[in-house]
């Protein structure tokens, strides 16, 4: 049975996926992003009860000796959870369950890594005696009291990010989700906010959502060499081109992950379920209580009129309740 819109929308809030039936956008002259010309890597973070982060000693030439956070590829058939376990057992020795994404790393669509808060369920250290190709050993550190030799120092933000999710969560704990997909894409949750609004006159915030022609969320292919949040700009310029240089269009973060392992070169793609806010730069002597006109006939705008369902979205654009995305 179809989804309603407003179904459709709360489904993506709420962390949950969506089959990926049709790319309502794709950049001209160049083939979607797909697992053969992407890589997809997964990463641990996890603390102890004394609030101790573990890291693992690397064991490859190029950096031997340094240390880092469990991490490595994705293999071949293979989930997003299944990858993450594998390689904390392969290099710290201990068996984990993953609590939630924590952040999304990427360099364009063409590496993808999945940062996880997670937990130990078992297992025991590796120690040096246990040193193989995948690791030297594994270790418990204070944040304060980390090895010099760090590998990269990228994991730092992460290792933050874990410590103030563990105080303080600001979204809803989040899963990768099983549903197949051929290409690297982006299902977008693209708003347009009204500006003139004055809740102390009784006035509500209006919001818009971009829609396909046929009132689905669009659902765009992401191409190499490009930022996550490039596929949006791509997709509102083609849409907008007029009006599109006083056009502000921010990726406010990421609502779900769908990734289909199972079948590779078929089903192990990933659709990222993204949130984007689309403002303009100047306020003068442009009417802000309306979106821009889509002057592509692929598009439209829909109002949200369902109270909740506009304070839910008007909330995690408002708070950043959402997964973030950081290019390194």
């Amino acid at each position: 049975m179809s989804l309603s819109l407003e179904e459709t929308v709360e489904r993506l809030l709420k962390g949950e996926g969506l089959e990926v039936t049709e790319l309502h956008f794709a950049p001209e002259q160049k083939k979607p992003v797909t697992r053969k010309n992407t890589s997809f890597a997964v990463c641990a973070v996890i603390f102890n009860s004394k609030n101790e982060v573990l890291l693992i000693q690397e064991a490859k030439a190029v950096c031997l000796g340094s240390w880092y956070l469990p991490a490595g590829r994705m293999e071949d058939g293979e989930s997003i959870e299944e990858s993450l376990k594998r390689e904390v057992k392969e290099e710290a020795g201990i068996d984990c369950q993953p609590i939630t994404l924590l952040q999304i790393q990427e360099k364009g669509p063409s590496w993808i890594r999945f940062a996880f808060l997670a937990e130990k369920t078992g297992g025991s250290l590796k120690t040096p005696e246990a040193a193989n190709a995948d690791s030297l050993q594994a270790q418990w550190y204070d944040r304060e009291s980390l090895p010099k030799n760090i590998r990269k120092r990228d994991i730092l933000t992460l290792i933050d990010a874990g410590m103030r999710y563990r105080q303080s969560p600001w979204f809803s704990e989040l899963q990768p989700v099983d549903f197949p997909c051929d290409v690297v894409c982006q299902r977008l949750l693209l708003a347009f906010t009204s500006s003139d609004a004055n809740p102390e006159n009784g006035d509500e915030e209006r919001i818009w959502l971009l829609l396909s022609n046929d009132s689905q969320l669009p659902v765009a292919a992401s191409v190499e060499a490009q930022t996550l949040a490039f596929t949006a700009k791509k997709l509102v310029k083609n849409c907008m081109p007029s009006i599109y240089e006083q056009l502000s269009v921010n990726t406010c973060g990421i609502l779900g992950v769908q990734h289909n392992g199972r079948a590779p070169g078929q089903t192990d793609g990933v659709c990222l379920n993204n949130l984007v806010l689309l403002e303009y730069k100047e306020e003068e002597e442009i009417s802000l209580n309306s979106p821009p006109k889509p002057e592509n006939a692929g598009f439209k705008w829909h109002e949200v009129t369902n109270q909740s369902l506009r304070t839910e979205i008007l909330q995690k654009i408002q708070e950043g309740s959402v997964l973030p995305v950081q290019s390194i």
